[in-house]
């Protein structure tokens, strides 16, 4: 039977197990992300920024810190509901325990009356027939070993409830200090808030024009983008013509196929393109951040990265161009059969046309903007010539 038990609950231990754990990965990465716009909102005081920079960079704040409570409390609750099955569970095995113990008691001392070797032979002699006596003497055997295996129930039981009351007490004392964490990580929060709010303000005094800003900075972005992909049509042209066949999408070799399909079967597990960094705009059309007014759309995510950080490629492939548009800092574009990821904003560059990279390879060093101390890799995945969400493809992107 408790065979049976832990074959049932073995897998719901895991399964609870892996849960926690995937939490506390996350939560890590939210704490490491606050760190790093810790720093960002620190250059930024330094620096003297306009105020929209600083309104960006602590909206990101807010963001996080208000992703980590989440996270946080979904922990507690996970915990809450571990300590209640808990404790049915030593109710339960102390109810079963007592009953256990009081029927071994019972035992004893009906075997205590009965324990003289005269009385068990007298028990065994009285018998009618050799079959009767055999019967006793089984009877005797089976009653000599449940009371064994009731005194090792008991043995065993008591250890698990032992077991429980310890787990008890740890899942209790995690329970604490997350409370603990939550309530500091909110208190931070609400300070951030205050901030914000006071900045917020002062830019709504000046909202028209960062609004204008704003929709210029999105003009040259989706400039740059329609180049990218005219660089891409250009090359699926000339590989096409090369190969002797059209189409509007790559036709493949054999080893580009095979590419193709390893980078696709890598679908959520690509290295992002910076050894660590913040998404600082995701992927589509949305409302700016700060000033809501405003519609700003991306083929990519932007990441925010410390200063000085090398930008590498998600896989292996081939360098298809390195371009630089006006108004724009250099662009790595790399092959991986017909998915061609982009790397934006770059201030210098490791690699030439035609060059095969590997997975995690430095590529170059990402731009940082002098004005606002700034240092962000613009990053773009396509399939031919459509633009794929980033986050559905690198690695706890979310």
């Amino acid at each position: 039977m408790r065979y049976f038990l832990m074959l049932v609950l073995l897998p719901i231990f895991c399964f609870s197990q892996n849960k926690r754990a995937e939490l506390e990965l996350q939560k890590k990465k939210l704490q490491q992300e606050i760190v790093q716009i810790n720093s960002l909102i620190s250059s930024n005081t330094k620096k003297r920024v306009n105020v929209l920079t600083k309104v960006e960079s602590i909206q990101l704040k807010m963001d996080r810190q208000d992703a980590l409570i989440k996270l946080t409390n979904t922990q507690i609750n996970n915990l809450t509901q571990d300590i209640n099955i808990n404790l049915r569970n030593i109710e339960k095995l102390r109810t079963e325990l007592e009953k256990l113990k009081t029927d071994y008691a019972e035992m004893i001392v009906t075997s205590r009356k009965n324990q003289s070797t005269q009385n068990k032979l007298m028990f065994i002699l009285s018998s009618r027939n050799f079959w009767q006596a055999y019967k006793r003497i089984s009877y005797m055997k089976q009653y000599a070993s449940y009371r064994k295996k009731q005194g090792t129930q008991i043995k065993e039981k008591t250890i698990t409830l032992q077991q429980y009351n310890a787990e008890l007490v740890k899942k209790r004392k995690e329970k604490e200090q997350l409370i603990i964490t939550n309530r500091m990580a909110q208190q931070e929060l609400d300070t951030i808030k205050i901030e914000q709010n006071k900045l917020v303000d002062e830019l709504k005094r000046k909202e028209k024009g960062y609004s204008l800003q704003i929709i210029k900075k999105q003009k040259q972005s989706d400039a740059i983008d329609k180049e990218i992909n005219r660089i891409i049509r250009e090359a699926i042209a000339a590989s096409n013509k090369k190969a002797g066949k059209s189409s509007l999408n790559f036709i493949l070799t054999p080893e580009a196929k095979a590419l193709a399909a390893s980078f696709s079967s890598n679908r959520g597990k690509l290295p992002w393109p910076v050894e660590k960094g913040v998404v600082s705009q995701r992927f589509g059309t949305q409302r700016h951040p700060v000033v809501r007014t405003t519609t700003i759309k991306s083929n990519g995510v932007s990441i925010s990265v410390p200063p000085g950080s090398e930008a590498r490629s998600v896989f292996k492939g081939k360098v298809l161009n390195i371009v630089q548009f006006k108004g724009s800092n250099p662009i790595v574009l790399i092959q991986h059969g017909n998915y061609i990821t982009s790397y934006k904003n770059l201030s210098r560059v490791y690699v030439k046309k035609g060059d095969n990279v590997k997975s995690k390879q430095p590529i170059g060093i990402v731009f940082t903007n002098n004005e606002n101390n700034r240092t962000v890799l613009q990053f773009s995945l396509f399939q031919n010539t459509t633009p794929q969400n980033p986050a559905s493809w690198l690695y706890q992107m979310k």
